[in-house]
């Protein structure tokens, strides 16, 4: 049942991610978000805006800070899981 269990889990997580992936944009197309006005919004306001002594602690801690502390929950949560593996085949 454990397994049964584990395996559907999977299954559901490679689905959600086959599906986000489709929908990256297309690869080298000049009109894809990254070749917008946010980044050059970035460069030009990002000390004025947040007070930091630099882009990337601006960008880092002030703009993006939601999306960075997310990413460091899952790095924990992935280092948790893998102490709890390990330490079950040592039991």
């Amino acid at each position: 049942m454990k397994n049964l269990l584990c395996v559907i889990i999977t299954v559901l997580i490679i689905g959600v991610l086959l599906v986000g992936v489709s929908e990256l944009p297309e690869f080298g197309n000049p009109n894809n978000p990254e070749h917008n006005e946010l980044s050059k919004g970035y460069i030009h306001n990002a000390m004025m805006d947040t007070g930091a002594k630099n882009i990337v602690s601006a960008v880092i801690l002030d703009y993006r800070a939601l999306d960075t502390f997310i990413e460091a929950t899952v790095l924990f949560s992935g280092a948790i899981a893998v102490m709890t593996v390990l330490n079950a085949k040592n039991k």
